[in-house]
């Protein structure tokens, strides 16, 4: 099949990577001609997937046309420009192709899903691909496993059937609003744990801030629609695992940097680069505030990044909640 990727970003070349090597003709997008004529010199994307080899069989382009003839459009780019490349790209984009979105996060302003903001440009169904697939292991071949969720199962299908493959492993759901959900919370409380990391606390905080992080994002997709049964699968847990414990995320490789206090939280995120949960974070409190639900973990990790809150000031503020949780009312929703 002829896939394109829009973004040069660590997992848009990764899934390029995967796809070429398992058949597909696949070309790379992306508007930056010195990041373009970086890749075309070295070989590689020094800057977000050093020492990662691309093949020469795999094409990029700095134009839109390069998507007329896909199959496979996968939106790769950040959320805060999702909605200005669906725009650009809409009039090039056939509409036989499946599209895909990789992109975590809220549109600023709408508080929309990406798979929401890309339908309203396009107006053909959005795939999302979400689960716990680090870019540096995708393009390296480390098995993994993904979920593609689509309102149209038919068209779930069709994606899983494209990329699934020996290292590549896709299952496939219907619940789009909880599979994003997830993807995009557990950045938050990676940011958490890192902080947890800086502070040198130990391996029981850090579990009881994974766990009690899960129960407050399975809140919040359950009172926007999502089932909560997903929150204990690949997009769910397994994202939040993976982003949680592993040093190639970038949202709890700024955690550390914030919580060892030599850091602000604006230059953890300038250092790091890009970190998801930074941005997702404000949008989240809004939708805390629109649905009415506790998250009180959320809260105070907010508190830090844009109140100056210290860390150890949070977490007195978490320990010290009234007595009143009950456990079996969140564990209730997965029996």
């Amino acid at each position: 099949m002829n896939i394109t990727v829009l973004g040069a970003g660590a997992f848009g070349i990764a899934l390029a990577i995967m796809a070429e090597k398992f058949g597909h003709n696949v070309t790379v997008w992306t508007p930056f001609q010195k990041e373009l004529a970086d890749i075309m010199t070295y070989n590689e994307h020094r800057l977000k997937l050093p020492n990662v080899r691309i093949p020469r069989s795999i094409h990029f382009s700095s134009g839109l046309e390069s998507t007329e003839d896909a199959d496979i459009v996968i939106f790769g780019v950040p959320s805060d420009v999702t909605r200005k490349v669906a725009w650009q790209a809409k009039s090039h984009i056939p509409k036989s192709a499946i599209v895909i979105n990789t992109s975590k996060g809220f549109e600023k302003g709408s508080l929309k899903r990406m798979s929401e903001v890309i339908f309203e440009e396009l107006q053909q169904p959005i795939v999302a691909l979400s689960g716990p697939s680090h870019a540096e292991e995708v393009a390296r071949g480390v098995p993994t496993s993904v979920v593609v969720a689509c309102t149209d199962n038919s068209i779930a299908k069709l994606a899983q059937s494209a990329l699934n493959n020996k290292e590549f492993r896709v299952y496939r759901n219907n619940d789009v609003i909880g599979c994003e959900l997830g993807g995009a919370l557990k950045n938050i409380i990676a940011i958490g744990v890192g902080i947890c990391d800086g502070l040198s606390y130990g391996d029981n905080t850090k579990a009881a801030l994974i766990t009690r992080g899960l129960a407050e994002i399975t809140r919040l997709g359950i009172a926007m629609g999502a089932k909560h049964e997903t929150f204990a699968g690949l997009t769910g847990i397994g994202d939040l695992n993976v982003t949680c414990y592993s040093m190639h995320s970038r949202n709890r490789r700024a955690g550390i940097l914030i919580g060892t206090g030599n850091f602000s939280a604006t230059e953890a995120v300038e250092k790091i680069g890009t970190v998801e949960g930074f941005f997702c974070c404000k949008a989240t409190i809004e939708l805390i505030e629109k649905y009415k639900v506790s998250m009180p973990i959320t809260t105070q990790i907010y508190e830090i990044l844009f109140n100056n809150k210290p860390p150890r000031s949070a977490l007195e503020t978490l320990m010290s909640r009234p007595s009143n949780d009950n456990e079996s009312e969140y564990l209730s929703a997965y029996l």
